[in-house]
């Protein structure tokens, strides 16, 4: 793959959400910005530009200036951090972004002399936060930007991806998806639960807790646990409980026993706290019944 380095936006006041700070807000047990940083693992440096938060692997922060200053002056204080040829940009709020998608931005920002690529939405909008550039044009565009009006801080994308030569890369139905409201993420959260979507949302997000690369093939363990366990009521279990193994495995690879059941210990904890924030937002999205009146009468 070509090599890259990877800018996340990740400031804004988040005001659709009532301030709340978007970036950590959970959809599938993960955060957002871990969702987000999880669709690059192989980038280069990993920039993320906004206040420092937990993250499920390691990033270099930085802050735009002045803080609030908005996308344009973001990415020109991420980009000073970066080396690469290619730049992925992405904002912070995309549950449903993969590597496959990345890989299809490079591979057009690679071809024909183009300086970037960005992904369209199914309604066919520009989606700059969902693109790859090339350096060194991202760079002169920034700084004649930041020449002509002062700073970058207040200025709208547009005026950057109107200058480049770009191209465009179709994100289908849900790579582009962003969360700006309470309703998106909701969204968000029931359509990691549906049918054909939610044992693969669930391994992948017990893997990226406890840390471990690993392909599984469902279908042979859920062959076996029905097998053994004469049906599967809830297949999640199995899974998970084979993760947990592989991880303690791992961990305590040429231990004794003793640092073996430990780590089994702590890949469970892990994989209950996971379990546990999956259960709690569901919570949050069943309908609270409204309190009844006063004086009201009880059947």
């Amino acid at each position: 793959m070509t090599a890259y380095d990877v800018i996340v936006l990740a400031g804004g006041a988040a005001k659709r959400l009532g301030g709340a700070d978007k970036p950590t807000v959970r959809v599938g047990g993960r955060t957002l910005l871990d969702r987000v940083l999880a669709a690059c693992p192989d980038a280069g440096a990993t920039v993320v530009v906004g206040g420092r938060r937990p993250t499920a692997r390691p990033v270099t922060w930085t802050r735009e200036v002045p803080q609030g200053g908005g996308p344009l002056a973001a990415l020109g204080a991420g980009v000073r951090l970066t080396t690469a040829e290619y730049v992925l940009v992405l904002s912070a709020d995309l549950p449903f972004l993969g590597p496959a998608t990345v890989g299809a931005l490079l591979a057009a920002a690679g071809e024909g002399g183009r300086e970037g690529a960005l992904c369209t939405d199914p309604d066919g909008r520009d989606q700059p936060l969902v693109a790859v550039y090339r350096a060194e044009p991202l760079r002169r565009e920034l700084a004649l930007l930041a020449t002509e009006h002062g700073s970058l801080a207040g200025l709208p994308l547009r005026l950057l991806t109107g200058e480049l030569d770009l191209a465009r890369v179709d994100a289908g139905p849900h790579a582009a998806f962003d969360c700006d409201t309470w309703d998106d993420i909701a969204a968000a959260r029931a359509r990691i639960r549906e049918h054909g979507a939610v044992l693969d949302e669930w391994i992948t997000s017990v893997k990226n807790e406890l840390g471990i690369e690993l392909d599984v093939d469902t279908d042979v363990l859920l062959d076996l646990a029905r097998d053994a366990a004469h049906g599967v009521a809830r297949p999640a279990a199995p899974l998970t409980t084979f993760l947990v193994g592989y991880a303690a495995a791992r961990a305590s690879a040429g231990a004794g026993p003793e640092e073996a059941a430990a780590a089994v210990a702590e890949a469970a904890r892990k994989a209950t706290a996971l379990a546990l924030r999956w259960e709690a937002e569901a919570a949050e999205q069943e309908p609270r019944a409204e309190p009844s009146g006063e004086g009201a009468e009880t059947p």
